[in-house]
């Protein structure tokens, strides 16, 4: 195999059923050519230079870069959408791409526009690598229950509880990852020891409320019932992202976790006492072990 890529074009939020199936085209693409496989993608979000308002995303960078690899993608190629990059014709793009990160092909989605006033479409892509000889491939969207897979339609459902869905339109659970940080210590003197992540402000944020969770700890995978929200029994502040790790016993501190989402249980309440909390979440975890039982 040589050092040239073909390079898949897209932001790739949420990585999903519609990127997978042009990752798919990429890597096949790639084995045809005796070519390493790549993507092209940028650490903020275009429509906030562009549009002027930015969406909350579905995944961290890294998170995104993860299930890119886990795709079979080789090369994450990673652009700051700057203005610069936003002024930059769609054709000295391109060229940019094949000098200095060996392009010799590549694959995007029907829809996709790059370069200055989104000039670069796919129909130009696919006419430019014909008269350069350099395969390519255009992928049409992809429609699930008659609905285009996109990341707005993704986030969508996540911000209105409906996460089962939202997984199914991703083609994988939903994934956050970070290192556990200090709490109050509340959950464990209520026998409910639970480890704490911070939200990153640029994640749509899922209905607030307990769900469903697997969490990949130092290697393994254990049911979780996670809770995001404000605790408003307990007066909290801020948007808190808890999980209590079921069958898993140790100190979680500092240590990096990633959770995967699969179903919304029930919407966030306050309590009267923090008994009752209590029994309630010992009755959400009983409901997780069963959500999550054919996907252990």
């Amino acid at each position: 195999m040589n050092d040239k890529c073909i390079l898949a074009l897209g932001f790739f939020d949420g990585v999903h059923m519609g990127h997978a199936a042009l990752l798919r085209a990429c890597v096949s693409l790639a084995q045809q050519n005796n070519c390493r496989e790549g993507v092209v993608t940028f650490g903020n979000h275009p429509d906030k230079l562009v549009m002027g308002t930015e969406p909350g995303l579905i995944n961290t960078l890294s998170d995104r870069e993860r299930l890119l690899r886990e795709n079979g993608i080789q090369e994450v190629i990673v652009f700051p959408f700057d203005r610069k990059l936003k002024a930059m014709p769609w054709r000295d793009f391109i060229a940019m791409l094949m000098e200095k990160y060996n392009a010799a092909g590549f694959v995007c989605g029907e829809d996709f526009h790059f370069g200055r006033h989104g000039q670069g479409k796919a129909e130009k892509l696919l006419q430019a690598c014909a008269e350069m000889n350099l395969p390519c491939a255009v992928i049409p969207k992809q429609q699930l229950d008659n609905i285009t897979v996109s990341s707005t339609h993704i986030r969508h459902l996540m911000e209105t509880g409906y996460m089962s869905q939202a997984v199914r339109f991703l083609g994988h659970p939903h994934i956050l990852t970070g290192k556990v940080v200090p709490g109050f210590q509340l959950g464990r003197k209520l026998g409910i020891p639970t480890a704490n992540l911070m939200l990153p402000k640029e994640l749509v944020v899922p209905k607030m409320g307990v769900y469903a969770c697997i969490a990949r700890v130092n290697g393994g995978r254990y049911p979780a019932v996670t809770n995001i929200g404000t605790r408003p029994t307990v007066a909290g502040i801020g948007i808190t992202v808890e999980t209590w790790i079921l069958d898993y016993s140790g100190d979680l501190y500092g240590k990096e976790i990633t959770l995967e989402f699969y179903q919304f249980i029930r919407p966030e309440q306050k309590f009267a006492t923090l008994e009752s909390m209590r029994q309630e979440i010992f009755r959400n975890a009983e409901d997780a072990r069963e959500i999550l039982s054919n996907h252990l």
